[in-house]
């Protein structure tokens, strides 16, 4: 166990309960729920300028006053919801990006009634899902170029709070790539979960085509 934990991903705070429960089961594991998207989507905006933990430690009280992120029901907040939220101790009151859920919200819908958020994502760049080889934290970049053309594509679409860097966190944290060290115990399994996730997703791809044509 002691040697486990010397292998785990040196993450800042890392040694805090919540936050090793949060890497050695959340992190980097491939995500394809909608809803559950959002909420990454929507937590890592809130997370700009304050670091993962704060997030986590009030993730439960997040759910608790966005009705479990339900885009439905945010695309419906009018100004009571904003008071509302804005009164909330148990989440990061900041209007600016209460506001941008609720407009986050609205896009997803739009973007829903196209295709799923979770094929949008996966389908999105050929390099998805991506098992990196970092062997060293400091390797591990903010932002990649693939993070920077899935911002544009989000703002194009009306998304707000979806820089490159909250973008990249986000790939990171829902498996879109895996950033796990290749020291972290983590990095095997996660890499795993995206092998057969890529297989279905490939199989997928393959039955689609095959019913246009």
């Amino acid at each position: 166990m002691a040697d486990q934990k010397s292998k785990r991903c040196p993450w800042p705070g890392i040694e805090d309960e919540e936050y090793t429960l949060y890497h050695d089961t959340e992190w980097g594991v491939p995500m394809t729920d909608d809803q559950k998207l959002f909420e990454k989507l929507v937590l890592e905006g809130f997370q700009a300028g304050l670091s993962w933990l704060t997030i986590l430690r009030k993730r439960k009280n997040f759910r608790k006053a966005f009705h479990n992120f339900d885009a439905k029901r945010i695309a419906g907040y009018g100004t009571q919801d904003i008071t509302r939220l804005m009164a909330d101790t148990g989440i990061v009151r900041n209007k600016l990006k209460i506001e941008a859920t609720i407009a986050n919200a609205k896009a997803l819908l739009i973007l829903q009634s196209e295709i799923s958020l979770t094929e949008f994502l996966w389908c999105f760049s050929d390099d998805f899902p991506a098992t990196n080889q970092f062997s060293n934290f400091s390797d591990v970049p903010a932002e990649t170029a693939t993070s920077k053309a899935l911002a544009k594509e989000l703002k194009t679409r009306g998304f707000r709070f979806v820089g490159p860097t909250t973008m990249y966190a986000f790939m990171q944290s829902v498996g879109l790539v895996n950033d796990h060290l290749t020291t972290c115990p983590r990095h095997k399994p996660c890499a795993q979960a995206q092998k057969r996730l890529s297989g279905i997703l490939r199989k997928k791809a393959t039955t689609k085509k095959s019913k246009r044509t």
